[in-house]
């Protein structure tokens, strides 16, 4: 149904609409104003709960500092100890280096096939290494299978410079890409992940930037996979045991110091599905392992992300006022999946929050307010609702017409 001047009315009801619309309109624009409930805010999302917390089926015991399990598709947490512990990261922090390579290579700043002068100051950085001889020339390409399945620390800096011309404004480009990503427990001191008391980041934040890594950089997700490298004639392993335990494994990274203990930021894909684990602070390389394909298995095997909202499905048809179209479908543009304990997918409930009255115009793309998705009476995530279609405003009489049906209302 559409609202415009072609409205049946009568000449005498056209009249007294008018009369009646135009003694009220500043009231009526005023108790809009006022009446229309703000989006849910930051507030509502304090109560989102890890999934685990709806399951009968507790974790796994894993001898760790701190640990959590992230599935990707759905963006939920699945189950976490401690996941806001500020920690060191070791070699972790590569992750982050790769990150940024990883945006130069895209960006055109850097390339592949590029050979990079290897400086002393890489040559020389201490930790586990490449072997890369200083004033050698070794390409992009070769200095991030140093990087990433070596853990060469002298290849990172060797890269840090490359980007950035010093390590030290490579660092700060860590951290600038650490607050964009909103790791809000995170600074980096240095590029390989070197014992710093500044040096720190959480469980958390690690799963987040694992994420984003896989999903803003697939094309170069096979240096994780890859199981050794020979450079220098000097054939290394990649550190990530579970790479030979389970073919489903295809990264991360591993990290080590006295200090920080064994950690393994691991993820695997299974039939479609993405999950990300992150552990830090074990006693060995085996308890490391160990410990990262117990979780990867317990967050696969106990619970289901099904896509509960298809790409451009409404969540949501909304009532309209003063618009060329009565209702509007609000959702998102791309799918929603959802997480949650095994066989409980049909018991989801949407409840969506969102601006009342809507006044047309509305834009596409608009966000006016959120959809929360809860089961047992608990939120599992909120999205934003978003306006999915253009309502353009109505003619003269059409919006008269709705300005005294809300008054009267």
């Amino acid at each position: 149904m559409t609202f415009s001047p072609l409205r049946p009315l009568t000449a005498v009801s056209r009249n007294l609409a008018l009369s009646i619309a135009l003694a009220c309109a500043p009231a009526l624009a005023s108790a809009q104003a006022d009446s229309a409930p703000a989006p849910a805010t930051a507030s509502a999302a304090e109560q989102v709960v890890a999934v685990s917390e709806l399951s009968s089926i507790p974790a796994p015991t894993v001898p760790a500092k701190a640990w959590l399990t992230l599935d990707v598709n759905s963006g939920q947490i699945v189950g976490a100890n401690n996941p806001d512990q500020q920690v060191e990261p070791a070699s972790l922090t590569k992750l982050m280096s790769a990150y940024v390579v990883f945006e130069a290579i895209k960006a055109g700043r850097l390339s592949l096939d590029q050979e990079v002068t290897v400086s002393e100051k890489a040559w020389r950085t201490e930790g586990s290494r490449m072997f890369i001889n200083v004033n050698s020339r070794v390409s992009v390409d070769e200095l991030l299978q140093g990087l990433i399945v070596q853990s060469g620390n002298d290849a990172t800096v060797a890269l840090a410079e490359a980007v950035a011309g010093s390590e030290a404004a490579f660092v700060a480009l860590m951290n600038e890409e650490a607050q964009r990503q909103g790791l809000a427990n995170t600074h980096y001191t240095n590029s390989p992940g070197l014992p710093d008391p500044q040096h720190m980041t959480t469980v958390r934040d690690l799963a987040t930037l694992a994420a984003n890594l896989v999903a803003d950089f697939p094309e170069f997700l096979h240096y994780y996979s890859q199981k050794e490298f020979t450079y220098n004639k000097i054939k290394q392993p990649n550190r990530n045991r579970l790479l030979w335990a389970d073919p489903t494994v295809d990264g991360l990274k591993t990290g080590h110091t006295s200090s920080a203990g064994y950690c393994l930021v691991s993820t695997a894909l299974r039939d479609g599905r993405r999950v990300v684990s992150v552990l830090v602070g074990a006693d060995s390389d085996a308890a490391r392992t160990e410990a990262s394909l117990k979780l990867l298995n317990w967050s696969y095997q106990n619970f289901d992300t099904i896509k509960l909202f298809d790409q451009g499905q409404p969540a949501v048809q909304a009532r309209v006022w003063e618009g060329e179209a009565e209702t509007v479908a609000l959702g998102q543009t791309t799918p929603i999946w959802i997480t949650v304990p095994r066989g409980k997918g049909p018991e989801v409930k949407p409840i969506a929050r969102y601006t009342q009255p809507l006044i047309a115009p509305l834009a596409k793309g608009s966000e006016v307010g959120t959809v929360s998705l809860s089961l047992d009476g608990k939120v599992l995530r909120e999205e934003p609702l978003a306006v999915m279609n253009d309502v353009a405003q109505a003619g003269f009489f059409g919006r008269m017409y709705d300005k005294i049906r809300l008054m009267l209302q």
